[in-house]
């Protein structure tokens, strides 16, 4: 069964989750994503049945409501959604301007459904003042309603009553996680964003990340982290520090659209990160550790996707 999409969402590692799952437990007590965006990677995890609990958090109040109302009342959200799809009619983009109007008042989760099924690329866009600015696709109308019902019940099938969803801040989270449990984070890029940037809700600060990140070896909780990546030989992402003790794994992501254009065969490559409790428990290898990333190299039976499930 392939793994349902609650809705499109920019960066959303849907396409790699099963890879990513290769790199973590079966029979976790807990699987915790403090960057939850779309969920797919715990959506991914329930459908394997490789974790018995979820806590999904992120701290775009409006999406965590979203994700919140999707568990627990997928009914009332795709009914929701079927009303605003139906009402674009002839009018379509006058209809997205003015949802997004509301949605910039009120922060109605509902209407944020809608304006990420028809927004560019699923691409969620906030100005300085923290409104949504994304513009509409006008060469689409959004995923049709009864697609939509079918997969915001399958989502709700596989995470009700198994699920936490809070809109915190990621420091509180970890701060809040348990030893038993495993830490999947996927942060906005440092190589795409910084601190702060309209194609984000929020950024992330790189010291404090890190800080948060020995923290959690100091208390020996595992984690594994999609962080950086690569075009062809141009890296993205300030390096994580050495001390941190992290394996790191690179996933090919498929080959760029924008260089394909240019008339270049370039791979883009993501990176994950594996704290040393997490490698070790998988048996991923010791020799992985504290290796640069420009000195890095990988057997290639450990480059995805030929490492065995």
């Amino acid at each position: 069964m392939k793994a349902p999409q609650p809705f499109q969402y920019q960066g959303s590692k849907r396409l790699l989750a099963a890879t990513i799952l290769r790199y973590l437990p079966s029979g976790m007590p807990r699987l915790v994503e403090p960057f939850a965006g779309s969920a797919a990677l715990s959506i991914a995890c329930a459908l394997k049945g490789s974790a018995a609990r979820y806590w999904l958090n992120d701290c775009n109040q409006p999406l965590a409501e979203l994700l919140r109302q999707i568990i627990h009342h997928p009914e009332k959200v795709a009914d929701a959604y079927q009303s605003f799809w139906r009402d674009q009619s002839e009018m379509a983009l006058t209809h997205y301007y003015c949802v997004r109007e509301d949605f910039n008042r009120t922060r109605d989760p509902f209407l944020l459904l809608y304006l990420l099924a028809r927004c560019v690329k699923g691409a969620v866009r906030y100005n300085a003042n923290g409104l949504f600015n994304q513009s509409p696709d006008k060469r689409r109308l959004g995923t049709r309603p009864q697609t939509l019902r079918h997969n915001l019940m399958a989502v709700s099938t596989l995470l009700c009553g198994r699920a936490l969803v809070t809109a915190r801040d990621y420091h509180e989270v970890l701060v809040d996680c348990q030893p038993t449990d495993v830490v999947y984070m996927d942060p906005p890029y440092q190589g795409v964003c910084g601190e702060r940037d309209a194609r984000y809700f929020s950024g992330i600060v790189f010291e404090d990340f890190v800080d948060a990140l020995t923290q959690l070896n100091e208390r020996g909780i595992r984690f594994l982290l999609s962080y950086d990546g690569r075009l062809g030989g141009q890296h993205y992402g300030k390096a994580l520090p050495a001390a941190l003790d992290l394996t790191h794994v690179e996933i090919k992501a498929g080959r760029s659209a924008q260089a394909t254009l240019l008339g270049r065969n370039a791979m883009t490559m993501e990176s994950i990160y594996l704290s040393r409790s997490l490698a070790e428990e998988i048996n991923l290898g010791a020799n992985m550790h504290n290796l640069a990333r420009g000195q890095q190299k990988i057997p290639s039976s450990l480059f995805s996707p030929a490492l065995p499930i």
